[in-house]
């Protein structure tokens, strides 16, 4: 049970930025986002009832890569038993003037499993290399999995449209479709918040496929946090929950 939550949590670490920059703000060029460095959320991890782990986001600092300003954002996964024990990082680097992933990497540590991963993306020639192997394609406006649920909180969310984006750095993966369902209010270890409920497809067999009926819930304010995700899965649901919000020092408005 604690493997099977290992890999369908790969793909939130986030299963994207995924339409290109239309407005730039004007502190440095860099994108409106609702997320600045210092920003952390901790998440409490369960499958069906049964809680497996501990799970992290937080942009954690800028720096550059290949003369791009970017935000470094990293999500961690933590948790298992004496027989199988789960501890997995990924990192995404973001230009913070177009959106664009320009790095990702996967650190992966799951029971005897040990894989490292690299990729440097390209936007100008829409490429990408895995490990500094051969260039493979890609696309001008790339974004990786980690980055995903960071473009979420920055697209409208209306309830009832359906938006649909040619972005994901894997060309055959596309397109990803976002579907608004609805807004509610929920209760999370971190607090009570009115949410907005869409459910993002991706071309996988991952937590996001289009037989896994995930949905996220992200706040209902200008900052879209992630207070929960749960996807549907045959032989149960793997579920992720707010535990805490640090807001970063110039975002306050939304508070546990």
């Amino acid at each position: 049970m604690i493997r099977l939550s290992a890999r369908r949590l790969r793909g939130l670490a986030f299963a994207a930025l995924l339409v290109g920059p239309s407005v730039l703000a004007q502190d440095g060029g860099r994108l409106p986002v609702p997320y600045a460095v210092g920003e952390r959320l901790e998440y409490e991890v369960r499958f069906g009832r049964l809680k497996v782990g501990s799970g992290t986001m937080e942009v954690e600092g800028l720096q550059e890569v290949r003369g791009r300003e970017t935000w470094h954002t990293v999500f961690t996964v933590r948790g298992g038993n004496f027989m199988y024990r789960v501890n997995d990082r990924y990192e995404s680097w973001i230009d913070t003037r177009t959106g664009n992933s320009l790095r990702y990497l996967q650190d992966q540590h799951e029971g005897s499993r040990d894989v490292e991963r690299t990729f440097e993306f390209f936007p100008d020639r829409a490429v990408f290399t895995e490990n500094g192997q051969e260039e493979e394609v890609s696309v001008h406006n790339p974004l990786d999995d980690g980055s995903f649920i960071y473009f979420l909180r920055t697209i409208p969310l209306n309830v009832g449209e359906t938006y649909s984006f040619e972005r994901y750095f894997r060309p055959d993966r596309n397109p990803v479709t976002i579907r608004v369902l609805r807004r509610e209010r929920i209760r999370v270890p971190g607090g009570e918040f009115d949410a907005v409920v869409i459910q993002p497809v991706i071309k996988s067999r991952g937590l996001f496929s289009e037989n896994g009926h995930a949905e996220v819930w992200l706040s209902d304010d200008e900052n879209h946090i992630m207070l929960q995700m749960k996807s549907g899965l045959k032989i149960g649901s793997l579920n992720l929950y707010l535990k805490s919000y640090r807001p970063a020092p110039a975002r306050t408005s939304a508070k546990p």
